[in-house]
């Protein structure tokens, strides 16, 4: 909580999914007296205000992980994985995967009948790999 309060708005807006409305409202939120009141109650009821999972931007090592880093979105139909066992493949070698295309997303991997995240992702300028590019990515990087 304390490094939280204490990030500047750029180690902040590093954070995925953090852009210029959630800053505002994570300093909104800190500059009200009544939420520090409320966070310093917590912590002397005993409250744990640390996270072993967050680390701020400026401390974080870079994964060695072949996707680390990297946004992937999922559409469509996928006919040889199911969707979990995709996005787990996925997330095990350091992907986020997504449920929106957005102007952070790394990769599309559009199966069958893909729509309007397709569409959207090749307005942006996303890379777009089908069903079997996804299985080429998978295998060349479990190689690594």
């Amino acid at each position: 909580m304390d490094s939280l309060c204490a990030a500047s708005d750029e180690e902040l807006l590093e954070i995925e999914e953090v852009g210029p409305k959630v800053l505002a409202s994570l300093r909104a939120f800190f500059a009200d007296p009544a939420n520090v009141a409320r966070i310093e109650r917590l912590r002397a009821a005993g409250v744990s205000m640390t996270s072993d999972t967050w680390v701020p931007p400026g401390e974080r090592e870079e994964a060695q992980l072949p996707l680390a880093g990297r946004t992937v979105v999922l559409t469509g139909t996928l006919s040889r994985l199911t969707r979990k066992e995709a996005t787990a493949r996925l997330e095990a070698l350091g992907a986020r995967v997504s449920g929106s295309v957005s102007a952070k997303t790394d990769l599309v991997i559009a199966g069958e009948a893909a729509g309007s995240k397709l569409e959207k992702a090749r307005s942006l300028g996303v890379e777009v790999l089908d069903e079997a590019g996804l299985e080429e990515l998978l295998a060349d990087s479990s190689a690594l």
